[in-house]
């Protein structure tokens, strides 16, 4: 048996289980973070995210989906790592590196009152070549390309953030029916190792509202890796500026490119809601 002491955290809506593993490991982490996500039998949340030493940066972010599978990075869920490092002491930096498996991610924290109101993630460059994505595809990109899905052709752009994203513009993001087309999307034969899929409105040249469906998760309220990619996606296609406001079910998150140096910055929210013990 493990004992585990655990905090849940949000960004935007996108629920994790944090835990502090700076001095003590976990066992059987996959099924773990299957058994502790669960809704239902376990404490509830869209994955676990381990806190953990690093020899390449402040801190590293282990993470694991709803699934028990792997996952390389999460924006929402690094916002919430820099809340909680700095706000429990662990840190008295207002700007933190954090190593990844998508690379070392650069938070800066907005410090009100003792207390992080909201980070700012440099996310690093988008990377549009497919066989890097990876997407099935000898196209030196994938942007706006149709894709056949349950019988309907979709114009999707593939876009990595360290993660496999593909974009999908439609014109309702209310009516659609996700639980439907997200595994499809998921699973499709281009995606040698699955995707995470936007659907994404346009609202105006600065607005974007978006549902998320992420693979080995489901539909989530809030995915920041996304809201990157389809801000990417958007700004490719003509359809906003290489800034917008990205709304989603959980909360707006604020995206920038920056094109001189080509790198995406993040903005948004981080709060704790619980604390608790576990044993397993």
């Amino acid at each position: 048996m493990q004992t585990i002491n655990f905090t849940k955290m949000q960004g935007a809506g996108n629920d994790y289980i944090y835990v502090n593993c700076l001095e003590k490991k976990i066992e059987n982490i996959n099924e773990t973070a299957k058994r502790l996500s669960d809704r239902h039998f376990g404490i509830g949340s869209d994955g676990l995210v381990l806190i953990c030493p690093s020899d390449k940066a402040d801190f590293r972010m282990d993470m694991y989906n709803s699934d028990g599978s792997q996952a390389e990075m999460c924006g929402n869920a690094t916002r919430c790592v820099g809340k909680y490092v700095y706000d429990r002491g662990l840190t008295d930096k207002t700007t933190v590196t954090l190593e990844t498996l998508a690379g070392i991610k650069i938070l800066d924290l907005n410090v009100e009152n003792g207390s992080v109101k909201s980070v700012r993630v440099n996310m690093g460059s988008p990377e549009l070549v497919p066989a890097k994505i990876p997407i099935d595809s000898p196209l030196d990109s994938f942007i706006q390309q149709p894709v056949t899905v349950d019988g309907t052709e979709y114009l999707v752009t593939g876009v990595s953030m360290g993660n496999p994203h593909a974009v999908v513009f439609i014109d309702d993001t209310d009516s659609l029916e996700i639980e439907k087309l997200g595994p499809q999307f998921e699973n499709h034969k281009l995606f040698p190792k699955r995707i995470n899929t936007e659907f994404a409105q346009i609202v105006d040249k600065s607005t974007i509202k978006m549902r998320v469906w992420e693979r080995g998760a489901g539909e989530t309220l809030a995915c920041g890796t996304g809201a990157c990619a389809t801000l990417v996606a958007a700004a490719l296609s003509g359809l906003t500026g290489d800034e917008a406001d990205l709304i989603l079910l959980g909360g707006t998150l604020h995206i920038k490119w920056d094109r001189t140096e080509n790198n995406i910055y993040m903005t948004g929210p981080a709060e704790f809601v619980f604390d608790g013990t576990v044993t397993l």
